[in-house]
C-alpha cells in the first residue's frame, strides 16, 4: 500500500486541525491587537511601575491617577499594566512547559509498552493524589519564595493532566485504520508520531492548555498573595493584592483594581477556550 493511500485514509483524523488553524488565526489577530494596545500603554503612561511619590500616597482614582495610588504613591494603573507581564507571562511559560513535558510523557506511556506505561501512569497518579494548589504551596515552601521557585512548583504540578489526556487520545488513535496502514508501510515511529499522532492530539491539548492557563494565573496570584511568588518591588497582580491588604478598609481601590485585572484575564482566557471547544465540536458534527 502506498504512502498516498495511508495519507488519504488519515484525512478524517485531521479534520479537527482545520478548526484549530481557523481559531489560531483569529486568536493571533486578537493577541496582536492586545499586544499593540499594551505597548501603547507602556509608551503613554508617564509613571514608572516602581516610582514612589509619598506626597500622593493612597490617592483615590482621579484624573492624574486613573486607578489611584498605593501606600507608596505608585500609580496602580501602571503597575497593573506591567504586572500583566508577570502574571500572564509566567502563567504562559508554566503551562507551555507543563504541556510539552506532559505530552511527551503521554506519548511515551502509550507507545512504550505495558511496563513503561504502568510505571509512568502510577507516577502520574501519585501527583494527582494531592490538590494542585496545596502541592504547589508545599513545593514553593520547601524551595523558598521567589519567581523561579514559583514556576518550578507550578510546573511540577501541571504536567499530569496533559500526560493523562495525551495517553488517552494516543491509545484511541492507535486503533485507527490510518495508523495501522502507516505501520504496515514501514514508516519509522518518529514519523508516525509527528505526522499522525501530534496533529490529531493537538486540538485537545490546546483546549486543555487554554483552561490551564487561566487556572495558572489564579495559582500565581494566589501564591504571590501568600508571599511565595513574585517578590516586591516587582508589580505582579497577586503581590499587589498582598500590598493592599493592610489598607483594604481605608483605601480599597488598592485591592479592587488588581483583583479586577485577575478576574478579567481569567474570564477572557476561559471564553477563548470555550470558543475553541465549540469550534472543534462543530467540526466533528456530521
Amino acid at each position: 500500500m502506498s504512502m498516498q493511500t495511508a495519507t488519504a485514509t488519515a484525512a478524517p483524523g485531521w479534520a479537527p486541525v482545520s478548526a484549530m488553524r481557523l481559531f489560531l488565526r483569529r486568536l493571533g489577530v486578537v493577541l496582536a491587537a492586545g499586544g499593540l494596545v499594551a505597548l501603547a500603554g507602556f509608551w503613554l503612561t508617564p509613571y514608572a511601575p516602581g516610582g514612589a511619590d509619598f506626597l500622593n500616597r493612597l490617592s483615590p482614582p482621579g484624573r492624574a491617577h486613573w486607578f489611584g495610588t498605593d501606600q507608596l504613591g505608585r500609580d496602580i494603573a501602571t503597575r497593573i499594566l506591567y504586572g500583566g507581564l508577570w502574571s500572564l507571562g509566567l502563567a504562559f511559560i508554566v503551562v507551555t512547559v507543563g504541556a510539552v513535558f506532559g505530552t511527551l510523557v503521554g506519548l511515551v506511556a502509550s507507545r512504550g509498552g505495558r511496563v513503561l506505561d504502568y510505571a509512568l501512569m502510577r507516577t502520574t497518579d501519585s501527583f494527582f493524589a494531592f490538590p494542585e494548589l496545596i502541592a504547589a504551596v508545599t513545593v514553593a515552601g520547601l524551595f523558598g519564595p521567589g519567581t523561579f521557585n514559583l514556576m518550578l512548583a507550578l510546573i511540577l504540578v501541571s504536567w499530569m493532566k496533559f500526560a493523562r489526556l495525551v495517553r488517552s487520545l494516543s491509545l484511541s488513535l492507535a486503533q485507527r485504520d490510518f495508523i495501522t496502514q502507516a505501520q504496515l508501510n514501514g514508516l519509522p515511529e518518529w514519523r508516525i508520531l509527528w505526522h499522525h499522532y501530534l496533529p490529531n492530539i493537538a486540538p485537545g491539548v490546546l483546549v486543555l492548555w487554554t483552561n490551564s492557563w487561566s487556572r495558572t494565573i489564579l495559582a500565581i496570584s494566589g501564591l504571590s498573595f501568600l508571599g511565595f511568588g513574585v517578590q516586591p518591588p516587582n508589580a505582579e497582580w497577586g503581590a499587589m493584592l498582598l500590598d493592599g491588604k493592610a489598607h483594604m478598609q481605608t483605601a480599597p481601590h488598592i485591592m479592587i483594581f488588581p483583583g479586577l485585572a485577575v478576574l478579567s484575564a481569567v474570564l477572557a482566557i476561559n471564553l477563548v477556550g470555550d470558543r475553541l471547544r465549540d469550534l472543534l465540536a462543530e467540526q466533528h458534527q456530521p
